[in-house]
């Protein structure tokens, strides 16, 4: 029997009734939507409330834990998120964006590390969210020593927001929120036309070894709990490259629960990056004889950077990288830590990327 927190004592909100979504259809989308704003907004009242654990397993505490004193704990109280969507390099200055952003915790974590001169963005459908985010926006900046906020936050739908122009988002982040929405592939759209050439995609959201059974995608409590909406791990590589990030990469795997409710299956959070490039990537790791050097001036990475599961630069040390790995750190941001030098000529395919393991999911680097 799935727990209900709507019964716990203090929280007497009935549970909405919602029935089986099927993605595509407008009524049935609405009413997902409208479940999961009175799930978010209104059963919700704490990280504890949650029945499973997949959408409570980030370790933003432990990266974060000199910033997070500073977040009111109104804030930190609803977190639900499943990773740390945050690069590992100097952000200040950019411009953000933050796809379901609920409480703002991550936009005020964001709103540290981009700086004054920098630009956070949440968006999140969810009222009783945003209330928070809100009231709480001047309380974070004075405690930064910010002359004034630099987070703004809209209540829209994170697959069809509009408030952000075309063109202009250094950085698009997301913690767990992408598999609650029936239209992933318009999130990812969406995320690649706010963006600017040379930005990046990177969020961390729920994917399974493999298709989620009827019986739990067909379950609203479910979907809610990030489980039933989640995208099988390899078919969230393919709707990303579908939407245009052409050579999405794996950061980080973590298991977070299996064998749910008697099925044979597996749940993890996975970090991934995309960047969005001014001209397509190979569709392969194709070999052009190239180096990348890591420059050792990353001050959050000093002696080795960790571009992904199987990308880890050593300071100084040159590097053999496939042209896509060539480009993606020399046309981003990241160009100002590595040196890479110009393609010599096509020696056919490049050994990149993760071996897959018996696990179900990806073992070490084999590059």
């Amino acid at each position: 029997m799935i727990h209900d927190p709507s019964q716990e004592k203090g929280n007497q909100t009935m549970k909405p009734h919602v029935s089986t979504p099927s993605p595509g259809d407008p009524a049935s989308d609405d009413q997902l939507r409208s479940y999961l704003k009175d799930y978010y907004g209104k059963i919700l009242r704490r990280t504890e409330d949650l029945t499973r654990k997949a959408c409570c397993a980030n370790v933003t505490a432990k990266r974060f834990a000199d910033v997070l004193v500073l977040i009111p704990d109104e804030v930190k109280s609803r977190n639900y998120g499943c990773g740390t969507p945050v690069p590992a390099d100097d952000l200040s200055g950019l411009t953000v964006v933050d796809l379901g952003s609920g409480s703002g915790l991550d936009c005020f974590l964001f709103s540290r590390l981009v700086g004054e001169s920098g630009r956070v963005i949440g968006i999140d459908m969810t009222t009783e969210q945003l209330d928070i985010a809100r009231r709480n926006q001047d309380v974070v900046a004075r405690a930064y020593g910010h002359a004034r906020t630099n987070t703004t936050f809209y209540k829209d739908y994170i697959e069809t927001a509009a408030c952000v122009e075309s063109e202009t988002a250094d950085l698009v982040v997301s913690n767990c929120v992408i598999n609650l929405s029936p239209l992933k592939d318009k999130v990812f759209e969406n995320a690649y036309r706010m963006l600017k050439a040379g930005g990046e995609l990177y969020l961390s959201d729920i994917v399974s070894d493999r298709h989620v059974p009827p019986e739990l995608k067909g379950d609203p409590t479910m979907v809610a709990e990030c489980l039933g909406g989640a995208l099988y791990e390899h078919e969230l590589m393919d709707v990303l490259k579908d939407s245009g990030f052409g050579d999405p990469r794996r950061v980080a795997t973590t298991l977070v629960e299996e064998d749910v409710n008697g099925q044979p299956i597996r749940f993890y959070s996975v970090t991934v990056r995309a960047a969005k490039l001014s001209t397509p990537l190979d569709r392969r790791c194709e070999d052009y004889g190239q180096q990348a050097t890591y420059l050792g001036n990353c001050r959050e990475q000093p002696a080795r950077l960790i571009y992904d599961d199987h990308h880890v630069f050593e300071a100084n040390r040159p590097t053999a990288v496939c042209r896509n790995t060539g480009r993606l750190l020399s046309e981003t941001r990241l160009n100002r830590y590595f040196r890479v030098t110009a393609p010599i000529r096509h020696m056919g395919l490049f050994p990149c990327g993760p071996q897959p393991s018996n696990t179900g999911t990806f073992s070490s680097p084999c590059c």
